[in-house]
């Protein structure tokens, strides 16, 4: 899969005699945050229609999120970041993905601008599928039908991408998030189809679990995460080997945390992370994050923690659920 950065890569690489754009492609837009289900089912509308027109699968998504660019620190959390993203879409077998900046030059795009210099001078799109309820432009005044009417004189189709139903109710980002917020991991793993984790490489810290007899291995978060406290996971490491463990994240507010952190306890493990990349499942909830009055009051409930992991995980498959015992309803 092909990666293109920016409206002047994508530009470039348009007049290119070899490009693999050179005869168009078929495209979808969207911030395709979590890969889930309903986007995997866009994802498969995209690339049927690319195998029959014998063109290349396109999905075109933006950074920062336009909520990010607009909201800063109040937007939504991310289900993923961009590298997870971009690997899922890879994994889906999307052939090109193209990530726009999204800054203050490219909201003031009208809705027109956008259609003629990204889909048409930059893609050369000849299949679009988006939503009926798609807007685009500064003004907004993109949507739909100007797509259609546009894409009737310029030589593309327009095709409204399949809503994706689960118990009755759309599957979006937003519910996926709102379940997990909530601590429902079985509900929001039923929306992904597979169960919720994140990557990240392995950074130095403060050391303070290493000081306290619970050495951690390190990952931070750029933007803050839809699960905050404490649970139970199993980690991949680099070299494929499977780690039980538990985690904590969100802002540690026992050592005044500002950054957003994801710290993973690994179970018998001895060794150095540092540098390596690593997948983190988050398997079951224990606790919703909290701040103690002191290092030792931390220290005590880490062990508690890890005593209530152990016993989790020593129960037998049928009995386990992940379901985690501090729900937020």
């Amino acid at each position: 899969m092909r990666l293109i950065r920016g409206l002047t890569n994508l530009k470039m690489l348009s007049r290119q005699a070899d490009s693999p754009l050179a005869q168009g492609c078929v495209a979808t837009i969207g911030n395709f945050d979590g890969v889930h289900l309903g986007h995997q089912t866009i994802i498969d509308q995209v690339k049927n229609k690319a195998k029959a027109l014998s063109l290349p699968s396109v999905v075109m998504i933006f950074e920062p999120q336009p909520r990010e660019f607009f909201q800063g620190m109040e937007a939504p959390p991310r289900l993923m970041g961009f590298r997870q993203k971009f690997e899922a879409l890879r994994a889906a077998g999307i052939d090109i993905v193209l990530c726009l900046r999204f800054d203050g030059t490219f909201r003031s795009y009208s809705g027109m601008g956008f259609i003629d210099d990204v889909l048409i001078g930059g893609l050369a799109v000849r299949h679009l599928v988006v939503g009926d309820d798609f807007r685009f432009g500064c003004d907004r005044a993109g949507d739909f039908a100007l797509l259609e009417k546009v894409g009737k004189t310029a030589g593309f189709s327009v095709e409204n991408t399949r809503t994706v139903t689960v118990a009755g109710e759309r599957i979006s980002s937003t519910r996926i998030r709102n379940l997990l917020l909530a601590n429902q991991l079985e509900k929001a793993e039923a929306l992904l189809g597979r169960r919720y984790h994140i990557q990240g490489r392995v950074v130095y810290g403060r050391q303070l679990g290493r000081q306290i007899g619970s050495p951690t291995a390190n990952i931070l978060l750029y933007q803050m995460p839809a699960l905050r406290g404490v649970y139970v996971v199993d980690v991949t490491l680099e070299n494929g080997t499977k780690q039980d463990g538990v985690a904590n994240i969100g802002l540690r507010p026992t050592v005044d945390g500002k950054q957003p952190a994801l710290e993973v306890h690994l179970f018998d493990f001895t060794g150095t992370l540092y540098g390596q990349r690593i997948d983190v499942v988050f398997r079951h909830g224990l606790r919703d994050e909290e701040k103690f009055d002191s290092i030792d009051a931390l220290k005590a409930q880490i062990a508690r923690d890890f005593d209530a992991a152990r016993a989790w995980l020593a129960k037998p498959t049928d009995l386990k659920s992940t379901h985690t015992n501090h729900e937020r309803l």
